[in-house]
Order: C-alpha cells, then structure tokens, then sequence
C-alpha cells in the first residue's frame, strides 16, 4: 500500500502543466455533456488536442489516433447539437435505441475488437493488448452516440471507464485511472440525468 501511494505521489509531482489542463477540463468535458450543456464540446476539442500531442511525445501511438479521433468528434458534436437544436438556446432532445440494436452493434464491435487485437499482436509486446482495443473500439462507437444524444451512451461508458481504469492501473497509470474512476461517478451521473430528460419528454413531447 505504502509503495502504491509513493508511486502515486511521484506520479503525482511529475505531472505537467498541459497534462493537469487536459485533465481539467476532460472533467468539465463529461459534467457540461451529462448536464447536456453543448460547451462539453469546446472542453473536449482542447482536452483531446492536449492529450493529443502528449500520447504521441509518451509514443502511444494507437491512443494519439484514438484522441484525434475525439478532436474531430467534439468539432462534431457541436454541429450536431446546434443543427438537432429547433431553435436557439433550446436543449437537444435524448433519443434511445432498441436492445436489438444494441445487440447486433456489441457483437460487431466485440468482433472488431479480437480482430484488431489479432492484427496488432505481432507488432506490439502488450499485456494488455486485447483490452485495450476493446476499450478503443467500443469508445469510438460511444463517443458518436454522445454525439447523437443517444441514451445508452452512458451505459456503454460506465463499463469503457471501468475497464479503461483497471487498463491503466494494470499499467502503472495511477492518475489516469483515477481519473477514469471519476468518469465512471460521471458516466452514472450522467445516465440518470438524460433519462429523466428522456422521460419528461416522453410524458409532454411538445413542450419548449
């Protein structure tokens, strides 16, 4: 335990200016999207473009690709929630999507995952490897279900962030898995408010 908290604390004091700000607002990034706050996007252009250039100074190469894929999703997630907006200034409606739905895209992006994994295994000495595309995988999927305002996002993100914590625990990442241990707080958070967004405008669909 004590070498646990040392190796935190030397985490901890090693850590950059720009890495504290990506954390930041990758914080504010998830609170402003669970409040359904379209100025979850500016947060996340400039967390993701932060963490961006830090994965690939760190030769992280498949999370570089990953958060620049994120850059150019908060780009459009703003221009998806303004165009979905009937009128300025009022809030996006929550959609939700069958299980059947659900169904076929876990299957695929299981599918995807192992096939991904197997591809790079050659290429790369990881541990960890098959987790590691699935929480890729299953992220890029997610991350345009935010994009949509689409319910299950927050299902599908409870267990990412789990996994992504245990991911970089297992790696010797301690911040970072706590920070996706808050994201898991968030991603709860977050579910419970878009589904009574969802209910109240299942109850009164037309109102403003």
């Amino acid at each position: 335990m004590s070498q646990t908290i040392e190796l935190l604390a030397q985490q901890w004091a090693s850590q950059s200016g720009w890495e504290l700000l990506a954390v930041v607002l990758a914080l504010a990034y998830v609170y402003l999207a669970a409040r359904q706050n379209i100025w979850c996007w500016p947060c996340a252009l400039v967390s993701t473009a932060i963490y961006s250039w830090l994965f690939w100074e760190h030769t992280l190469p498949l999370q570089t690709v990953l958060n620049v894929y994120y850059l150019g999703m908060a780009v459009y997630g703003w221009w998806q929630w303004r165009a979905m907006s009937r009128a300025p200034d009022t809030e996006v409606e929550v959609k939700t999507h069958s299980w059947s739905y659900h169904l076929v895209a876990l299957v695929t992006l299981l599918f995807i995952s192992v096939l991904l994994a197997g591809v790079l295994r050659p290429y790369f000495n990881a541990q960890y490897l098959y987790v590691d595309a699935l929480v890729t995988v299953f992220s890029l999927f997610t991350t345009y279900l935010v994009t949509q305002k689409v319910l299950e996002n927050w299902l599908y993100w409870i267990v990412i962030n789990m996994l992504a914590a245990w991911l970089y625990w297992q790696s010797g990442l301690l911040l970072t898995a706590l920070l996706f241990v808050g994201y898991f707080g968030f991603a709860v958070y977050g579910y419970i408010k878009w589904r009574s967004s969802y209910q109240e405008q299942v109850v009164n669909p037309y109102a403003a």
